[in-house]
């Protein structure tokens, strides 16, 4: 096997998964394709029914065969049923060699295990946590797993780097003919943004819901003509409670508080906190806080926000009401709070994951932010960002829009602990690289903040003298300092297990299996 050495220092294999691999080169310069994919026109005859109550009967109106593609989105997040009930019933149908391009894996779904190690499900592509990423990790699937940010799923879609053949659409409701939202009934999850790629690209489009309403359900955020079967079952698909993960809380950790603090400091001193501000946030406790703290600011200074964005939480919505933003961008609802706003509020808006974060389209929401606070599992002293695997080098979490938002926003700020236990987040090399550091401008934790000294902030964030700042060295050595030395460095086989695209579909890193 042949390497390439990458941009960030990675040596990228020129083939893997039997596809030529194409090295990263830096944000904004590719590979771009000149067309997009189009699927297989399909056509419902006057007078045919799309209605049935059989997911079997689905797969097979779908015509999935052995070494076939299925797609599934992740609103329910971890109450999501629906991608567990059709891997089994593909499997109960003897099929082999399928492929998973779910908009993620949940802990939920570690039902599919015993179907990678059987060869059933022989390749995923997405964000992985929980058991599933953990077994591959060892080793356990046949193929690498391919990790892709939230835009460049949507762009691999419709670009034809995959190419779906049926699209299993979770739907809260639907009608007879298709139309389908994620805002009504028992099961409203909000936003089923990250399907609409599916939807328009995919060879075959299936929505499965417990709750069949008259035609035509309104609102629709997918449409009939995008539809080509409806299935109605009494197991239900999802439970909403599952939207709603432990990292929703706002921190009540003093560290985290204080990270919280510098981190509304620093869009202060940036100049960019003013009238028509735009901002994303993850939806981890200190972010929250973080999120708390911009509203107090902007409540008392009296600055009117252009949009929040991303995840929606009941931070953003309560920001929405009280005027402080002119609308919220959904592609993702992470609270039962968001999901009414959702429903009830026209300025909160749904929207698809190309209109989010795809770089190859006339123009993504990402590319209008000011600033986006993010969260990493370490960040080396280039200011790469690893988000994908632990410190002993396990696959534990997907990376979601982080490299979208990093390379859109105008101030991408990286909000970490100094440690994690006895665990330095600031090391000499990240273990994976998920977002380059050409792309962070500040990393802050609650010992000190350090500003790349290639962003565009770094002239006027050095000037502030009471930010605390410290090179992202000085922080690196602390962190030894406080743990006695280096940290342990994973051990791991020859063998890849992973891959990390960047949006654009260049390959940013892979990841090896850990030796055991």
């Amino acid at each position: 096997m042949k390497f390439v050495t990458n941009k960030v220092g990675r040596e990228i294999p020129e083939e893997l998964n039997g596809k030529k691999l194409i090295p990263f080169t830096g944000a904004g310069k590719g590979p771009y394709t000149k067309r997009k994919y189009a699927p297989r026109i399909r056509k419902t005859n006057p007078g045919e029914t799309k209605l049935i109550k059989s997911l079997r009967k689905a797969i097979k109106k779908g015509e999935l065969s052995d070494g076939g593609t299925i797609s599934f989105h992740h609103h329910f997040r971890n109450g999501d049923f629906l991608l567990n009930m059709v891997c089994e019933e593909v499997a109960k149908m003897g099929l082999k060699d399928i492929r998973l391009v779910p908009s993620s894996i949940q802990p939920v779904n570690k039902e599919i295990l015993p179907y990678l190690e059987q060869g059933i499900i022989t390749e995923i592509s997405c964000g992985t946590s929980g058991v599933i990423a953990d077994a591959i990790s060892r080793g356990k699937m046949e193929r690498a797993l391919t990790i892709r940010s939230h835009g460049g799923r949507a762009r691999s879609i419709e670009n034809g780097d995959v190419e779906i053949d049926i699209a299993f659409i979770a739907a809260p409701t639907a009608d007879s003919y298709g139309n389908i939202n994620g805002v009504l009934g028992k099961y409203a999850c909000g936003s089923l943004g990250y399907a609409f790629p599916d939807a328009h690209f995919a060879n075959y489009v299936v929505a499965v819901t417990n709750i069949l309403v008259p035609f035509p359900n309104n609102p629709i955020s997918i449409s009939q003509d995008q539809v080509d079967l409806v299935v109605e079952l009494d197991k239900p698909i999802g439970d909403p409670k599952g939207i709603v993960s432990t990292t929703l809380r706002v921190t009540r950790d003093p560290k985290g508080l204080k990270i919280a603090r510098s981190c509304i400091d620093v869009i202060k001193a940036s100049g960019l906190l003013k009238d028509g501000f735009s901002f994303q946030s993850g939806a981890g406790g200190t972010t929250l806080a973080a999120t708390y703290f911009l509203k107090d600011y902007m409540k008392a200074k009296g600055i009117k926000g252009s949009f929040g964005m991303g995840g929606a939480t009941e931070a953003l919505v309560k920001m929405l009401e009280e005027g402080l933003f002119e609308a919220i961008l959904d592609v993702q609802t992470f609270d039962t709070v968001a999901v009414k706003s959702l429903r009830d509020n026209p300025r909160h808006i749904e929207i698809g994951g190309s209109q989010y974060a795809n770089p190859l389209t006339s123009g993504c929401a990402v590319n209008l932010l000011d600033s986006v606070i993010l969260g990493a599992t370490e960040i080396d002293t280039n200011f790469n960002v690893n988000t994908s695997t632990e410190s002993d080098g396990r696959i534990m979490h997907g990376m979601g829009g982080h490299q979208d938002t990093a390379e859109g926003a105008k101030l991408t700020i990286i909000a970490v602990p100094l440690l994690r236990g006895r665990i330095p987040i600031i090391v000499d090399k990240v273990v994976s690289v998920n977002s380059p550091g050409e792309n962070i401008d500040v990393v802050i934790t609650e010992r000190g903040i350090a500003v790349n000294p290639e962003s565009k902030f770094y002239d006027e964030l050095s000037k502030v003298k009471d930010l605390g700042l410290k090179t992202i060295e000085e922080l690196k050595k602390e962190a030894e300092k406080l743990i006695g030395g280096k940290p342990t460095k994973p051990e791991f086989t020859d063998r890849i297990v992973a891959m990390i695209e960047y949006r654009e579909g260049s390959v940013l890193d892979v990841i090896y299996q850990i030796k055991e």
